[in-house]
């Protein structure tokens, strides 16, 4: 029976598409494949700035440890001023949408997306040492140097996060809150 006869049952289904555009609030774009993030209010960009992504390359995040950024709609979870990465800004890794596809493919059971789903549904952090993996967010660079600047400027290095100079994230704290929405798309 599982997730099939709970989604006809118990209203579980499948996730509808998240990405609403929400006017008037604050809220961040993430476009991957310009490396490329823009915080907006409504359809005006506020602010942009160039990122480091995962370095697993473009498409989705299968599990942890393919070191790619996920994509879909995400929200600011929790905030962590003294990261190794200067500052940490975690999101709800993994959605309902990223849990459906992992569990229709196999990567994940029936306990850990019903586990993620309720995570969602009461609006707290998703579990996250399930196989989809976890402690994505927007972060800094940690220790500034050289060779750290260069490679954030030119590469993608990150394992899955979306990084941003130390004092870009600083600037970016200045305008999200807890729930702030965030939006990645190839």
């Amino acid at each position: 029976m599982g997730i099939f006869w709970l989604s006809t049952a118990a209203g579980v289904r499948p996730p509808q598409s998240e990405a609403a555009e929400e006017s008037g609030e604050i809220h961040i774009e993430v476009i991957k494949s310009q490396r490329l993030l823009r915080l907006k209010r409504g359809g005006e960009v506020l602010h942009s700035y160039r990122v480091a992504l995962g370095s697993g390359g473009p498409g989705y995040k299968n599990g942890r440890g393919d070191k790619r950024t996920p994509e879909g709609v995400y929200r600011i979870m929790q905030f962590v001023p003294d990261s190794r990465f200067h500052y940490f800004m975690q999101i709800d890794y993994p959605n309902r949408t990223d849990a459906w596809r992992a569990y229709l493919d196999g990567t994940i059971g029936e306990d850990d997306y019903l586990a993620i789903v309720n995570a969602h549904r009461h609006k707290r952090l998703p579990p996250q040492r399930t196989a989809l993996g976890g402690q994505i967010g927007l972060h800094g660079i940690g220790s500034p140097n050289t060779d750290k600047a260069l490679i954030h400027l030119h590469y993608n290095w990150t394992q899955g996060c979306i990084a941003l100079t130390n004092e870009e994230i600083r600037e970016l704290r200045r305008y999200v809150r807890i729930g702030t929405r965030l939006l990645v798309r190839e």
